[in-house]
Order: C-alpha cells, then sequence, then structure tokens
C-alpha cells in the first residue's frame, strides 16, 4: 500500500531551559506539531497552522505563568510571520519552532474586591504564588459565581488592571466587581413547543417563582427535566433585564427525545447457559412524561443446573405526582423460575412512590401483592403475600457501566404477611460496593463488593423458597456452579439459607486505550437460620478476566475456577457487557 502524502516533511521544536512540564505542554498544544501528521492538511493549511503557532505558544507560556517569552516559528528556514500571505510557498519541507519561556513570574498583588461572603478564591491567587493567567480567570470566575450564590444574578466584573514587571518577573492583577442588585426568580417561560403538556412541563420543574435567586436552583430545575428522559435538550436563558422588583424570568427551551426506545443484551455462562434480555419503552406515554417500560428475560437455555427461567415485567412512572421530586409508578411481572432448588411460578403486582433526595441519593417505598406456586423439598406449596418493598439507593459511582472512583450503597427490605394464614417475615439485602483509582487516569483500579441478605418468620414454612438465599455463578462467586452452594438436605437435594453473605475483590488493569485485564477472587456464605444463626458453609472461587471497550460498556471475558468448597465442574467461562460489578 502507498503511503500517504504529507505536506509537511519534518518539524524541529526546541525549548529553552529545564522545565519539562513546560516543554509537555508547549508540544501538546502545537499546531505544527499537529500538522505534521496529518495526510489532510494541504500546504496552504499548513502554513496557516504556522502563522497561528505564535499566538498558541505564547497563550500557552502565559497559562504556565511565563510573559516575557520569545517564539520563533520558521518556514524553510524564514520567519513565518514576514512570509506575505500572498506568497505561500509551492511546498514545505521543514518547519522550525523555538522557545526562549525566559522567567516565570510570581504574583506581586493579586486582589479581587468586593467579595461576596463566603467566596471561595483559589489559593494560588495571592502574592508570591506562580502568576498563571488561568489562575487570574479562575479568581475572576470564582468571585462572580460567589455573588451568584448570594443572589446577585447580574454581577459583572466592571474593570481589571493587570501589570506585569519584567525587571522582577511579577505580576500585579486587580480585578473590581459590580455585584449589582439581588435577585429574585420570576416566570418560567417556555419557549418552544413540546410534545410533553406544557401543565406537566411546570410541574416537573418545580421552578422557585419569587425565590431569591441561586445558580444552584436553576441547575435542579434542568436537572429535573432531564431526568425524565423525555427531553434530549433542556436550556434555561435568564432575561437580559430586570423586571419589577429586581425579578428576573427565565427561558426554558426543549427538545424532545424520540419517545419510542428498544434494547437487547446477552449474557453466557459455560454451566449456567445463556441469557437474552430485552425491554421496550415509551417515554411520554400519556403526554406527561410517564415512562412505560416493559422488560422481558429468558435464563438458563442450555445450562447444566436448573432448566430455562422467564420473567415479564412492566413498569409506569409519573414524575412529580407528589411535588418535583416524589415520583409514583405502578409495576406487575409474571415469573417462571426452575431453579435447582426450587420451581416457582409468581405474579406480582403493586405501587408505590420514588423520592429522588439528590444526584445520589434517592428511595422507593411501595405495597405489593404477590402470588406464588412453588415446588421444592417441601412439596407443592401456594403462597398469597401482601408485601412492602423498600429501597434505598446512594449512588456515587463516576461511571455506573465502568466504575474508577466512587462508592455504591443499597439497601432493600421487603416486609411481608401471609393472606392465607396470616404468617409474617421479612427479606432483607445490601449491597455494597468501592471502586479506588491509581496510576495516571486511574490506569490501575482496585474493585470490592459485599453482599448481606437475611430472612425471617415465625414459621419457616411461611417464607416462599424464592426467598432464600444461595451462592455461586456469575453474581456471587465466579468459578462455582450457579447457585451450588445451600443447605443439604441429604438424597444430593440442596435448600436456600435464610443468610447469605458474598465478598468479591477485583484488581483491574488497563492495558491499552481499549483492552484492560482483571484479577478477581470472590467468596460465599450460606447459612441455616436469619442472621447467620445456624450452621452454615463456605466456598470460593477466582481467576481472570479480558476487557474490551465499547460505546455501550466493557465486554467482559471471565475465566474462574473453584478454590475452595465441593464442586466438580472445574473451569468456567463468563462473557457479557460490563463489568461484574
Amino acid at each position: 500500500m502507498p503511503l500517504p502524502a504529507y505536506a509537511l516533511d519534518s518539524v524541529v521544536f526546541n525549548v529553552a531551559g529545564p522545565d519539562d512540564d513546560l516543554e509537555d505542554a508547549l508540544k501538546g498544544a502545537s499546531l505544527v506539531l499537529a500538522a505534521q501528521d496529518d495526510a489532510d492538511k494541504d500546504t496552504r493549511d499548513v502554513f496557516a497552522d504556522a502563522l497561528a503557532e505564535y499566538g498558541q505558544l505564547v497563550q500557552t507560556l502565559y497559562a504556565n505563568g511565563y510573559y516575557s517569552g520569545v517564539v520563533k516559528v520558521r518556514v524553510d528556514g524564514r520567519e513565518a510571520a514576514q512570509i506575505p500571505v500572498f506568497e505561500v510557498p509551492q511546498a514545505i519541507g521543514m518547519i522550525e519552532v523555538s522557545v526562549n519561556p525566559g522567567k516565570q513570574f510570581r504574583f506581586g498583588n493579586a486582589r479581587a474586591a468586593p467579595l461576596a461572603p463566603n467566596t471561595d478564591m483559589p489559593d494560588e491567587f495571592r502574592a508570591g504564588e506562580v502568576a498563571k493567567s488561568v489562575t487570574v480567570q479562575q479568581a475572576a470566575d470564582a468571585a462572580v459565581l460567589g455573588w451568584r450564590q448570594a443572589g446577585h444574578a447580574k454581577v459583572d466584573l466592571s474593570g481589571q488592571k493587570i501589570t506585569a514587571n519584567h525587571a522582577n518577573a511579577q505580576l500585579s492583577a486587580t480585578l473590581n466587581v459590580a455585584p449589582g442588585p439581588k435577585v429574585r426568580f420570576g416566570t418560567l417561560r417556555q419557549t418552544t413547543e413540546s410534545a410533553v403538556r406544557s401543565d406537566r412541563i411546570a410541574r416537573i420543574a418545580g421552578f422557585p417563582a419569587g425565590q431569591v435567586f441561586s445558580p444552584d436552583e436553576l441547575e435542579t430545575v434542568a436537572k429535573r427535566l432531564r431526568r425524565t428522559g423525555a427531553f434530549s435538550s433542556v436550556t434555561l436563558t435568564e432575561a437580559e433585564t430586570l423586571g419589577a422588583g429586581n425579578t428576573m424570568d427565565i427561558g426554558l427551551a426543549l427538545v424532545d427525545e424520540e419517545p419510542r426506545r428498544f434494547g437487547v443484551g446477552a449474557e453466557l455462562a459455560s454451566l449456567e447457559g445463556l441469557k437474552l434480555s430485552a425491554f421496550w419503552m415509551h417515554r411520554n406515554m400519556f403526554g406527561g412524561a410517564e415512562r412505560l417500560r416493559i422488560d422481558g428475560e429468558i435464563s438458563g437455555i442450555a445450562g447444566q443446573h436448573g432448566g430455562v427461567d422467564y420473567r415479564l415485567g412492566v413498569r409506569l412512572d409519573q414524575p412529580a405526582t407528589f411535588g418535583p421530586d416524589t415520583n409514583a409508578f405502578v409495576f406487575g411481572s409474571l415469573a417462571y423460575e426452575d431453579e435447582p432448588g426450587y420451581i416457582s411460578r409468581s405474579a406480582n403486582l403493586g405501587a408505590g412512590i420514588k423520592r429522588i433526595f439528590s444526584d445520589t441519593l434517592e428511595a422507593e417505598f411501595g405495597a405489593a401483592l404477590l402470588y406464588s406456586e412453588t415446588t421444592d423439598i417441601l412439596g407443592d406449596r401456594r403462597f398469597v403475600l401482601f408485601t412492602l418493598p423498600t429501597s434505598l439507593t446512594w449512588d456515587r459511582r463516576n461511571d455506573k457501566l465502568d466504575a474508577t472512583r466512587g462508592t455504591y450503597l443499597k439497601a432493600e427490605v421487603i416486609p411481608f404477611i401471609s393472606l392465607d394464614n396470616g404468617g409474617t417475615g421479612g427479606w432483607a439485602y445490601g449491597d455494597g460496593r468501592a471502586y479506588r483509582g491509581f496510576g495516571a487516569e486511574d490506569r490501575f483500579v482496585l474493585a470490592g463488593r459485599v453482599q448481606v441478605g437475611s430472612v425471617f418468620a415465625g414459621n419457616v414454612g411461611d417464607i416462599p423458597p424464592d426467598y432464600l438465599f444461595y451462592s455461586g455463578g456469575g453474581g456471587t462467586v465466579r468459578g462455582q456452579p450457579y447457585q451450588s452452594l445451600g443447605l443439604d438436605v441429604g438424597g444430593g437435594e440442596i435448600t436456600g439459607g435464610q443468610s447469605f453473605v458474598s465478598l468479591s475483590a477485583e484488581l483491574r488493569a488497563q492495558i491499552t486505550d481499549k483492552i484492560g485485564v482483571v484479577g478477581f477472587v470472590d467468596a460465599g456464605h450460606v447459612a441455616a437460620g436469619s442472621l447467620f444463626d445456624g450452621q452454615g458453609n463456605w466456598h470460593t472461587g477466582g481467576g481472570i478476566g479480558v476487557r474490551y471497550k465499547t460505546p455501550i460498556g466493557p465486554l467482559r471475558l471471565d475465566v474462574a475456577g473453584p478454590i475452595s468448597g465441593d464442586t466438580s465442574d472445574g473451569v468456567q467461562i463468563y462473557l457479557g457487557i460490563g463489568q461484574a460489578f
């Protein structure tokens, strides 16, 4: 194959002085270096980059506190700035860039006034610190933000005086701020059409009309509208002029998202078999940003333990039912489960509310009726339960599909009462995860997970078998067969325990931009009684994996085997999308 033809043969880039970080910053900002390997640029484009190189590098010098620098750009021996623009060379062989940064400046005087109470100014904006231009800009931004957070929406940087003393290598910066009046929110004015009704938009937004202006409150309004999923774009615009009583109207421009969406997924494990899932969703079912989602799943296809499981679920969410941060929902599901320890046919129907406390914290409370017919070691049984499913989720991960920092905590509790015999009980489960990245750009990640569960009832026979706990498989202990750890009841049969704990640890390493490797170890414990009261057993597994980044999350391949515990199934393979946790 012929090599691409480049308009520039070579580049020489020299930076005087010992500051390696500065040299890296200059080379990273260089337009000429970027043009060297760009086959799409012709000679005229390269010459334009050479002319723009002066400003690009001077700006980089200022950003790093160098204000006496000298930049030279020579095109085949001629200073680029001295070549007439109508005499662009027909060909360019070499461009030589030389930078003499001079001395690094420090602040002689650094002042911004007046400042709002509790304004958080940059620590670097003070006498004696390196006088980077970005620090001056950060100080100006902080001064303006401080007044905006105090309700002064029309604050302005009324003047600035910046003086460079080249003899002493000092920069003096004085910023004058005009706070303007304290402003209150006026009216939210929708400026675009939407398939969502305007009254529902206003209710979802929860616009704080009449309250003191706050940029945080304005961002909260935008977040409430975005999280409905009904809009692909939400833009809030502050009015140029204030109204009576220093009120400020806000313009709202919306772009509707496509109302319908569907997705499919697949996971494959050597012993658990194939799991196929799909969903269909409508983002604006009745014109009020209601979200209808239907999920279907088939799992255990060609699996070696248990049979094939089926599940169909539907859920309808209405945002801002009881205020802008409290939604209502109804749900229903049908399921058939053929597990190693039991067979269950169930139907569930209920409703509830969802409260969103912040970007990271939310809770759900519901009430439901559960009908279930089961077959296990106790024979054929029927359950008719009234349940109160409750959950609390605190998600502080930086990426839900591929976290490198943060924590995730979820607690679920389901009190239940039998409508057949009046028996009562409760099911509880907790899932905690933590992620710690280290190395350049979090190249290495240490991830850990703890799962804990317990179920209790006045009579053990009142507990549905699908409320009991097992361990083993891709969601708990990789390398051990799916739901292989329970309680031995003799004759090769097992049943679930009333208590459960699972521990997982992973060390992830990113080898290239796309490829990563993982080492992991998992452990699981199942006990007979609630709150780990009674006899129990442990098993462990571990292995290695490969990750390949895709736009929808990392493609996961794990190979695992048993470390301890009774099993004879050997090495197992897991394939899916997303990290294991």
